[in-house]
């Protein structure tokens, strides 16, 4: 069982039917992150050079083929963050900042081992974001990130990859808070249901004897 796979209970997620009122029973102080404003931006990288780190195995030979190259954490990291309140725009701020996402990048060498290497995509951000009123507990800006590589060519002379790279970035402003919220009080926890591929379950259908009319003389 789980949340969502025929456990029927008040006491957990799912759609509201009903008065939604029914079954709330106290003010629940919560520790979450407020997410203040937040973008998101989708672009494609022409030509973007991929520098090579940590090969594994450590000494391929050369050249190397391009397999694929996608990021390996939804978390970015950021520098060089900017952020200038705006005078005409009461709460807004230009937030210019460099999003950096680590990927890994597949390949296999000149003798058809494959092997992969660590890389980081940069992208430069410019962009327009609510940011809160000055407090003790400070905002910060954070990434979310995900990119991918279908195709990329090899350079000899650098070591380097040249990729065209689909890149999403979701820029937040958030605080780390506590937060009051109404609550039905505490989840009701279904029991696991372990899972079974069911090999013989198509095979255990069938009737244990033919079925059909016995042809007599």
């Amino acid at each position: 069982m789980s949340f969502f796979s025929n456990f029927q209970s008040d006491k957990c997620p799912g759609t509201i039917s009903g008065n939604p009122l029914n079954g709330m029973c106290e003010k629940v102080c919560i520790q979450a992150q407020k997410i203040f404003d937040a973008c998101i931006k989708q672009i494609q990288l022409e030509n973007y050079t991929l520098t090579l780190t940590d090969l594994v195995p450590a000494d391929p030979t050369y050249p190397l083929t391009f397999i694929s190259a996608k990021s390996t954490t939804s978390a970015g990291t950021i520098t060089a963050l900017s952020v200038d309140r705006l005078a005409d725009k009461p709460g807004c701020a230009r937030v210019q900042a460099t999003v950096n996402i680590p990927v890994e990048v597949l390949y296999t060498d000149a003798n058809g081992v494959e092997g992969s290497a660590q890389s980081t995509i940069s992208v430069k951000q410019d962009v327009l974001l609510f940011v809160p009123a000055p407090s003790i507990m400070p905002y910060k800006v954070t990434a979310e990130v995900s990119a991918v590589c279908a195709e990329g060519t090899f350079n000899e002379e650098s070591g380097t990859f040249t990729v065209n790279a689909c890149v999403t970035i979701i820029l937040k402003v958030a605080i780390d808070v506590e937060i009051l919220l109404p609550s039905y009080g505490y989840c009701a926890i279904p029991p696991a249901q372990d899972y079974s591929q069911e090999v013989c379950a198509g095979f255990f259908e069938l009737p244990l004897y033919p079925q059909g009319n016995v042809r007599t003389k």
